[in-house]
């Protein structure tokens, strides 16, 4: 463990560290604070899905408004229905499909959860990262609100150090899980329709997800792309969720 700004960093590449970087990452997210962990896109900066103060912090930290509200990550793939209702058939052959991975659906999320993302118009985007230890902090915190771990404008970290650079004076801890792949996030799909409509694309490609539901007779809607890509620029917004 080291300290950088007012963050306590923990080396989880190493197999003497790792549980106490879980074990430190959990406590901090219990108490509200704001954890940085890797995921298998890019550096996210997490808090609790279910406390409003700690979610607005982390919009805080890094520069962004409530009309940005955070996508929210799962350690499982059922625990879309406790966060969303009305998950169409295709929604759940991109589900078996994708997750774990770098798929982020947007879904009509349940009305009987007491939680503030932000403006979500009723809405919750829910992704399952395809990264082991991701998972071992979301299996002890439950669903984190998780965004790109940079300042709102700046490029996505890639590594705990670029996080830290950024966040350092902002999370309470930062749990370093090695560099990832590279800085391309999650392909980001609306399911909230009867077919499904292409928001963002990234790591899994259109002809990817179009197979993927070869069984439903739908393909992607890919029209959304530019009109979403037109109010990130208009908002100022990195868009570069995890």
């Amino acid at each position: 463990m080291s300290q950088s700004g007012s963050a306590q960093v923990y080396d989880a590449t190493s197999d003497e560290e790792r549980e106490v970087a879980v074990d430190a990452a959990a406590l901090a997210i219990q108490r509200g604070r704001l954890v940085v962990l890797p995921t298998d896109t890019v550096y996210g900066v997490a808090a609790d899905a279910f406390d409003p103060d700690a979610v607005a912090r982390l919009l805080e930290a890094k520069g962004r408004g409530r009309e940005m509200p955070p996508p929210v990550l799962v350690s499982t793939a059922t625990t879309l229905d406790a966060l969303a209702t009305k998950v169409p058939d295709y929604a759940r052959a991109l589900t078996a499909a994708f997750w774990p991975g770098p798929l982020t659906l947007v879904c009509h999320d349940q009305p009987s959860l007491r939680w503030d993302l932000g403006e979500t118009h009723g809405t919750v985007a829910v992704r399952m990262p395809d990264h082991d230890l991701t998972r071992e902090i979301l299996d002890r915190t439950g669903p984190l609100a998780v965004s790109s771990a940079n300042l709102t404008g700046s490029p996505a970290a890639t590594d705990a150090a670029a996080a830290v650079e950024m966040l350092g004076d902002r999370v309470a801890v930062v749990v370093d899980g090695g560099a990832t792949d590279g800085a391309v996030p999650s392909t980001i799909v609306d399911v909230t329709g009867d077919r499904p409509r292409l928001l963002r694309l990234g790591m899994i490609t259109v002809a990817q997800l179009d197979e993927a539901m070869t069984g439903t007779g739908l393909t992607v809607e890919t029209d959304a792309v530019a009109d979403a890509r037109d109010a990130r620029d208009s908002a100022g917004a990195d868009g570069a969720d995890s």
